[in-house]
């Protein structure tokens, strides 16, 4: 994001000056924004952990596309491009971990979930759980900028968006990593119980 790494430096210095020894950054896979961030953190002399992250499951339920999968489309620019959706509750557990542990020190983890999903797929799966039909449609760069735009939505948030869907979902992270194994030495959580679990809480109900 636009000034990310001034505000991690500025950030992590504060820190130090007032006794933080350790720091957890969450970071952004396959971003070499974030990779500026992250050096950020690595040249500030603190004890560090780094946590890459794929994108949050999370995001249907919680984020900016939690109000179509309710309403029973979901509109984005990604065709066939697969990605490894991480849990965020796995994120939170390695970033804990991080903090309490010393043997994290220094580790940089690239976190996802264990299957490679489209967005298609991960609606289909969505929509099982829930039992509601629930469609994705594949759009243009356009529609989906004029969309966004309709929505009210601050400029700042409408490019982190852009670039997001049109750079970050380019295929460069449809590939799976063993960061939550070697982290908590277990297996991340699976797209199908989180869907599951977030539809048995009423979250996509209309």
């Amino acid at each position: 994001m636009p000034k990310a790494e001034e505000a991690i430096t500025s950030f992590t210095k504060l820190a130090i000056e007032n006794g933080v020894k350790r720091l957890v950054l969450l970071s952004g896979r396959g971003e070499e924004g974030a990779q500026q961030s992250e050096q950020a953190l690595i040249n500030s002399g603190a004890e560090w952990t780094i946590l890459r992250a794929s994108w949050f499951r999370q995001n249907f339920s919680e984020s900016f596309l939690l109000d179509p999968v309710r309403q029973g489309v979901l509109a984005l620019l990604v065709g066939d491009i697969k990605e490894p959706f991480v849990d965020v509750d796995d994120i939170a557990e390695v970033a804990v971990a991080a903090l309490t542990d010393n043997r994290h020190t220094g580790q940089l983890y690239e976190l996802t979930g264990p299957r490679l999903l489209t967005f298609a797929e991960a609606t289909e799966e969505i929509a099982g759980a829930t039992k509601k039909q629930i469609q994705y449609v594949f759009i243009s760069n356009e529609d989906f900028l004029l969309g966004l735009k309709q929505e009210g939505l601050p400029i700042d948030v409408v490019d982190l968006l852009m670039e997001l869907f049109t750079n970050a979902l380019d295929g460069r992270n449809s590939s799976m990593t063993d960061g939550v194994q070697r982290a908590l030495g277990r297996k991340p959580r699976d797209f199908s119980d989180y869907a599951r679990n977030t539809a048995a809480k009423g979250v996509w109900d209309n």
